[in-house]
């Protein structure tokens, strides 16, 4: 078993932000963080696209390759709907394991998904989804498995623990249920479905706000953010673009801006620096 792996299987609770690139993956880490998300519907907008499914797999893969590169620390990734039938999962997981995932979470809607948050979600049949768990485990023995229910916006919170209780049959590591909708809800689940379980706390969505104490209270050993992070960032970017081009300077937001020394700090400039001194100095030895 990876250490990743025990990481995430044996821990016994875990806030895990959500990234959407590298940059915001070592802030993450840097902040404390033990794990992260790699949030779909951060990473599509941040391709200037909807959260409907519509990336693809080898976009997917880049940026997950591309994180993996620069941090260490378990890795959670979105597949959305694992990019097609059970055999396309199937392949879905061989491609995320090689680009360096340590978790792929794959959820039980039909293309085109929607945000979990949102209205008129259509699920596939419990059975469907067994499938994609059997094919996605069949590709992977080492893959952490995160299997997420859109059944309590569709068919009810009974539905959803069922559906849960199958996934784990098939071969789910992590139960997510989406979209909950309130504390109650949120302990009847733990209380039904004895698994490990992951807690999404959104913001603007169904699910009220918890503190990750609470969701830890009530019995879940993960608690994303998979776009906070994002949207502050978003929002940060969007006023400093207006201000740009209102006031044609950035003098007055200095304050606001992260200093050339604490970025170069988070990407390791110092590192790259010094190591081309040595080796051009060691080059001359030879």
């Amino acid at each position: 078993m990876s250490s990743n792996r025990q990481i995430l299987l044996n821990s016994e609770f875990l806030i895990v932000p959500g990234v959407y690139n590298p940059f915001s993956a070592l802030l993450a880490k840097k902040a404390g963080a033990k794990a992260i998300y790699l949030s779909g519907a951060a990473l599509t907008s941040s391709y200037g696209l909807p959260d409907l499914g519509v990336i693809s797999l080898e976009e997917l893969a880049y940026m997950v390759r591309k994180i993996k590169e620069v941090v260490d620390i378990p890795l959670i990734v979105d597949a959305d709907t694992g990019f097609g039938e059970p055999l396309n999962v199937y392949s879905s997981i061989k491609v995320l394991e090689a680009a360096g995932a340590d978790a792929v979470q794959i959820e039980d809607q039909v293309n085109p998904k929607k945000c979990g948050h949102l209205e008129d979600k259509v699920l596939v049949t419990k059975e469907e989804m067994v499938a994609k768990i059997l094919a996605a485990r069949e590709a992977s023995k080492n893959i952490v498995l995160v299997a997420r229910t859109d059944a309590r916006g569709v068919t009810g919170i009974d539905d959803a623990i069922e559906r849960a209780h199958a996934y784990i049959k098939a071969g789910a590591d992590i139960i997510f249920p989406e979209a909950l909708l309130s504390e109650e809800e949120f302990k009847f689940f733990a209380e039904k479905v004895k698994a490990k379980l992951l807690a999404n706390m959104t913001e603007f969505g169904k699910t009220p706000y918890i503190t990750a104490q609470k969701f830890k209270e009530l019995g879940y050993s993960f608690v994303i953010f998979p776009v906070t992070a994002f949207r502050a960032a978003a929002k940060a970017m969007q006023e400093v673009y207006e201000i740009l081009m209102t006031q044609g300077t950035q003098e007055k937001i200095l304050d606001k801006l992260m200093t050339r020394a604490q970025q170069y700090e988070i990407i390791n400039y110092y590192f790259y620096e010094n190591m081309d001194k040595e080796l051009a100095k060691r080059s001359y030895l030879i």
